[in-house]
This record gives structure tokens, C-alpha cells and sequence, in this order.
């Protein structure tokens, strides 16, 4: 049996390794030390998770655990750990608080030095050592030596990497055959870059797609037969929540189908309403009937990955857009035009603009659908300057707002080590539910403060408005955004999806050289 105390060395020379090789190297030689049933523990927690997800445990309750004096030699294993977080997350009802802190602290007893400091950051979200996603990628391959691609094309229909390595490590190549795109098993969605206008998005693509882009909810649905199932982004099962979907999916004569797409809630005139309200439908289990009536959704699909017998994600957008056309009502077709012209794209962009919505999203014709990943064949172009960031910590606010957490320090993701990198502060767009909100939830979170200040765990994802990007030497990354707003919270959006600093630094470039 594989010790905690491995893992946690492992992790931290993976923290003190500079480059990429070599840390794909070191990740490597740990999992293929691994029995089957410690793989999926060891790539939860040197990706910086936990399987159970959140403990529900309080900074001062990790804080009180970390005071225990430690073990003087290691003897806790993978799967011990993993069933205390199991207890620990599992402990409800009155005074839960105070068993998880009990709990946890018998945990922290069993654990050396090392590994106490491990199990603290592991807990807190702070394990950045820079083993994020595409490097455990990379480590998967190179533990089992088979092609990187081969790897991700499973992990991309696995939803997650835990069972692709468990299946790889353990089976070698044949491993591979238990995952491809199937349905009822939701894939990570394909994500997008940035452009600061459609000139930039036409030079990188050539002829592309140019469609409306949305300011709703993500989802991805299935159809066999009269079933209908319909996911989040975060690949979470909201079919009840959303009839809707559900009907005009079921009106397509293909019998089997996975649609990518997006939801949003409607004025009658057909302007968009808020994120805020759409989302008020996703968190609505009950009473979704009434909710219906006050708040109808609409759908609206730009992508086909499985049609009938025919799996398309490896095959050309031009001729998934084909599959799409032919298989759902035209009226929940996202617009789309396609074009190789300047001119013609920035009056596209504009009608879309005008209709309320953010701007356009520009596409490859030739690219496939490469499902978890930023993919350089889909470009997003706002008129409006919106980034997606990371809180990083709250101040205690004055005068009307004395008393709730205020001005939010943000940060862009640094896709090196997975750390976030503080941008600048803004207090402006707050409302005063949104006040309320986010001082009841940062300091759930909080891993520490001082008097001005609360830190928060990197896991609340914020889209600010700004005007423009300036350098900044009092910032750790050079930059800073200029008069940043607060759109609203993105519950739908995990940190690992937030905007990185390399995108904020390209829109810089641009900006300055416009």
C-alpha cells in the first residue's frame, strides 16, 4: 500500500521543478508505483483535489488541526486518507462543525510534518505544484507509454482522468477501449480563446463561422430515443430542471443525438435577460413548473457530436454543422454566418451587439471538436472588455457597506502552475444581495486575514467589465484592469476554466499596438 508521505514528497519536487519534462517525469514514476485502487486518490490529489469535493471545513478548524503535534513516522496511506475525507464530508446535522474539526484533527495526528503541511494545502485549494490537467495528461502517457492523443481523446469522453488512468495503468492500450463518446456519459465541453475583434479572429482562422455568443448557460445534451438527458458544463445532470430543453430536443427525428449548445432566459421580444435570471432557473429544483411560467428558457445549439450512428467530434466543424442542421428545428439553431471578410464579420458582430447579446463566437471550419481543452479553433470576440477571474480575497467595506465584505481582489490563472495572479481590486457593480452573498460565502472560505482583509480559497469565479489594461508595477503581474465592475458570479464556471494571465497580457499587446 501506497503512503501518503509519497505522495506528498512527490508533490512537493514536482512544486520545486521548473520545467515541463521534467515534472511530467516525476508524476510518472509515482503512478506507475500505484495499485489499482490507489489511482484514482493519487490523481485527485496531485491534481490539488479531493474526491469527496468540499469538506465543509472551516480555516479555523484546519487552522486548530495543523497545531497537532505530528507523527513521528509516516504510516498513513492513500486510502486511509481518502476514506477520513470520505467521514469527514459525510458529518451533518447539529453540531457537525465541531465533529469535522474533531475528525480532522485525529487525522492530522496520524500525519508527519511533511504531510501535515500537505493535507493543509490539499484541503485550503492551495496545492499549486503545477500539475494541472493537461500535465497529468502527459504523465498518464508517459507512466503507460502510449500517445498523448490517444490519452486525451479518452480522458475527453471519461469526463475526468481518474478512470482513464485507473483503466491505462492497469490494462495498458486495451484500457483505451472502454472510452469513447457514448451516450448518457456527458464530455467535457471545448472551451475557447480570445480575440480583441473580429479583424484578429479572421487572421488567425482564415474563412470561419461567425456566430451569436450568448451570455447563458452552457449545456450538453443526449437523446436515444424519448430520453433526454441534459448536463452543465460541470457535466452535472439538470434534466428535471429545464423541460424545455427537453421538448424541443425530443422533436428530432434522429434518434440518437449529443448536442452542444446554450440556454437562456428571454424577454418576449426576444432580448436576452441577465445570466443572473437564467441561472435562477438552474438552481430551482422545486417548483419548476411556476419558475416556467415566470422565467422561460430558450435553447439554442451550435455543435453535433453524435448523431445516430455517427460519432463526429475528430471530423470537421463544417461537417458537424451539416449534422446539426439536419437534425434539430431551425428555431433552435444558433445564427451563424460564414465568412472570409472583414467587413462583413464586424456588421455581424454589431446586429449581435444590438440584440443584447455579448458578440460573436468565430470558428475554424476544418477544426475538430476537442472536448476539454482551449481549443484554437474557436476565438470569442466581445465588444464589451469581460474577463473571467478568480476572488482571491474581499476587504471589509465602509459607510453603507460597513460590516460586509466589499472591495474583491482578482486574479488571472497562470497556465504554468495553475497559481492566480492579482490583477487589481474593484468594489463597483456590487449589489446589495450580491454583498450579502459574498460575505457569507468568503468567509466560509476564508484561509486567513488580517485587519483590512479576507483571503479566500481560489474557488469563486467573477466576470468584471473593464476599460482597458494598463501596465502596473504595484501588481505582481505588470497589469492591471482600469475601471473594473463586477458583471456577476459565475456559479457554472470552475477556476480552471477562468481567463489566464497569457490572455490578458495578449488583449494588452493589442491594445497598445491599436
Amino acid at each position: 500500500m501506497t503512503l501518503l508521505s509519497k505522495i506528498a514528497a512527490a508533490s512537493a519536487r514536482v512544486a520545486e521543478t521548473p520545467g515541463r519534462l521534467a515534472k511530467v517525469r516525476e508524476i510518472a514514476a509515482c503512478l506507475r508505483a500505484l495499485a489499482r485502487p490507489e489511482i484514482r486518490i493519487a490523481i485527485a490529489f496531485l491534481s490539488g483535489e479531493i474526491r469527496q469535493g468540499k469538506l465543509g471545513v472551516a480555516y479555523a478548524s484546519l487552522h486548530s488541526a495543523r497545531g497537532v503535534p505530528p507523527s513521528g513516522a509516516p504510516a498513513l496511506t492513500l486510502q486511509a486518507v481518502d476514506e477520513a475525507f470520505a467521514a469527514v464530508a459525510g458529518i451533518k446535522g447539529a453540531g457537525a462543525a465541531e465533529r469535522r474539526s474533531a475528525a480532522l484533527q485525529t487525522l492530522f495526528s496520524q500525519a508527519t510534518a511533511q504531510e501535515q503541511d500537505f493535507l493543509t494545502r490539499l484541503i485550503a485549494g492551495e496545492l499549486r505544484q503545477g500539475a494541472l490537467r493537461a500535465l497529468m495528461l502527459e504523465a498518464i502517457a508517459a507512466a503507460t507509454e502510449l500517445p498523448l492523443d490517444d490519452v486525451r481523446k479518452a480522458a475527453m469522453s471519461a469526463g475526468g482522468l481518474g478512470d482513464v488512468a485507473e483503466a491505462v495503468l492497469t490494462e495498458g492500450r486495451q484500457g483505451l477501449a472502454h472510452f469513447s463518446i457514448r451516450l448518457m456519459q456527458p464530455v467535457l465541453p471545448m472551451l475557447s480563446q480570445s480575440a480583441p475583434d473580429t479583424a484578429t479572429a479572421l487572421e488567425a482562422l482564415g474563412t470561419a463561422a461567425f456566430e451569436w455568443k450568448l451570455d447563458g448557460a452552457r449545456v450538453q445534451v443526449h437523446k436515444s430515443g424519448d430520453e433526454v438527458r441534459v448536463y452543465t458544463r460541470n457535466l452535472n445532470d439538470v434534466t428535471d430542471r429545464v423541460p424545455e430543453v427537453v421538448e424541443a430536443v425530443r422533436m428530432s427525428t434522429r434518434e440518437k443525438l449529443i448536442l452542444d449548445g446554450e440556454v437562456m432566459a428571454l424577454r418576449a421580444d426576444g432580448s436576452p435577460l441577465s445570466f443572473q435570471m437564467t441561472m435562477r432557473r438552474f438552481g430551482r429544483k422545486l417548483e419548476v413548473d411556476a419558475m416556467r411560467k415566470e422565467i422561460p428558457l430558450s435553447a439554442f445549439f451550435f455543435d453535433c457530436l453524435l448523431c445516430d450512428g455517427d460519432v463526429l467530434a475528430d471530423r470537421p466543424a463544417q461537417e458537424r454543422f451539416g449534422f446539426l442542421a439536419a437534425a434539430v428545428p431551425e428555431a433552435t439553431l444558433i445564427p451563424r454566418i460564414v465568412t472570409s471578410d472583414e467587413a462583413e464579420a464586424e456588421q455581424f458582430l454589431e446586429g449581435v451587439i444590438a440584440r443584447g447579446h455579448e458578440g460573436v463566437m468565430a470558428k475554424s471550419l476544418t477544426a475538430p471538436y476537442e472536448a476539454g481543452r482551449r481549443g484554437a479553433g474557436w476565438i470569442k470576440v466581445k465588444r464589451a472588455n469581460t474577463l473571467d477571474l478568480i476572488v482571491l480575497g474581499a476587504e471589509w467595506g465602509n459607510g453603507r457597506r460597513s460590516g460586509k465584505l466589499s472591495n474583491l481582489h482578482l486574479g488571472a490563472r497562470d497556465p504554468v502552475d495553475g497559481s492566480f495572479i492579482m490583477l487589481g481590486k474593484t468594489f463597483k457593480g456590487l449589489t446589495d444581495e450580491m454583498l450579502e452573498w459574498q460575505t457569507q460565502t468568503f468567509t466560509r472560505l476564508e484561509t486567513h486575514r488580517d485587519s483590512m482583509t479576507v483571503f479566500v480559497r481560489p474557488e469563486v469565479v467573477v466576470e468584471v467589465a473593464f476599460n482597458e489594461i494598463q501596465a502596473s508595477p504595484r501588481y505582481p503581474g505588470g497589469l492591471a484592469l482600469r475601471f473594473a465592475r463586477v458583471k456577476g458570479y459565475r456559479a457554472d464556471k470552475r477556476p480552471e476554466e477562468t481567463d489566464t494571465i497569457d490572455t490578458v497580457r495578449g488583449l494588452y499587446a493589442a491594445q497598445v499596438h491599436s
